[in-house]
């Protein structure tokens, strides 16, 4: 069975993780097969949001510990997390660098590098059960897939520090405290909500959007100056397409913007 599959609704496109036997956990190829297919969507000029999601009672336990185990008695352990972190690193990449927005669905526990791909996206919703675990050191394993970058940027380093430290149980409340998720409900209503906002995003400028996330990742490595240039940069390119253009029409005829339509000719 295919380990990622996808499912269209318009513009959007859910990416579905499809092994809730092993609660979604990640081996290289199916971490593969999620790269690939997030390198796809990102070229996709038709879709524009994207939904990551988890099938069954799980988003993703992070890599396959039995796959890791196999891997520990053939004795070439080092080379399968050079593998795995590789297409981790590159499944993350895809989600920061697409110019679309991202909507997470967290069904249930996302762990280790599960939450890493989470952290990654841009608007994420959980049931109200869903669970956050760092998890890497139940294993006495390094954090990858960019989770040391993303708690420290979100929470400050002291917080990231005693959720990393101490394997943190993040309940799906504590996470809409922290600022992790963005909304919490109730497991019934969790995809529903989720092709919701992800449809109301696609519904936007998602041109303006993709700006947007390339400057907040940025803004945490650049100077005020580079900054500044990567904005005037965006508004300039956003004056050369379509929905700027079209929001200072709305706003002039005192309508909502119609984003996802063609310009009028």
């Amino acid at each position: 069975m295919d380990p990622i599959r996808t499912e269209r609704k318009g513009s959007v496109l859910a990416i579905v993780i499809d092994r809730p036997d092993r609660l979604n956990a990640l081996d290289v190829p199916s971490m593969r097969a999620l790269r690939r297919v997030l390198q796809a969507t990102a070229v996709d000029a038709t879709v524009r949001s994207v939904i990551l999601t988890g099938a069954g009672k799980a988003f993703c336990a992070g890599g396959d510990v039995a796959t890791m185990e196999e891997s520990r008695v053939r004795g070439d352990l080092p080379r399968l997390f050079h593998e795995l972190t590789g297409e981790q690193e590159g499944s993350v990449r895809e989600i920061l660098q697409m110019r679309k927005p991202v909507v997470v669905a967290l069904p249930g526990v996302a762990a280790g590098g599960g939450l890493s791909l989470a952290l990654a996206a841009d608007w994420r919703i959980a049931a109200s059960d869903a669970l956050l675990v760092p998890a890497f050191p139940s294993l006495g394993a390094v954090p990858d897939g960019g989770l040391t970058y993303f708690l420290p940027h979100y929470l400050g380093i002291g917080l990231a520090q005693e959720l990393l430290f101490t394997n943190a149980r993040i309940t799906a409340s504590r996470a809409l405290e922290l600022g992790l998720v963005h909304e919490v409900v109730a497991p019934d209503q969790l995809m529903d909500r989720t092709w919701s906002r992800a449809q109301e995003l696609a519904d936007g400028p998602t041109f303006a959007y993709g700006w947007m996330k390339r400057l907040m990742v940025s803004a945490f490595s650049s100077s005020l100056e580079t900054q500044l240039g990567l904005e005037r940069r965006g508004m300039v390119e956003a004056a050369e397409g379509d929905e700027l253009p079209e929001g200072i029409r709305a706003f002039r005829e005192k309508r909502r913007p119609r984003f996802h339509e063609p310009p009028p000719s």
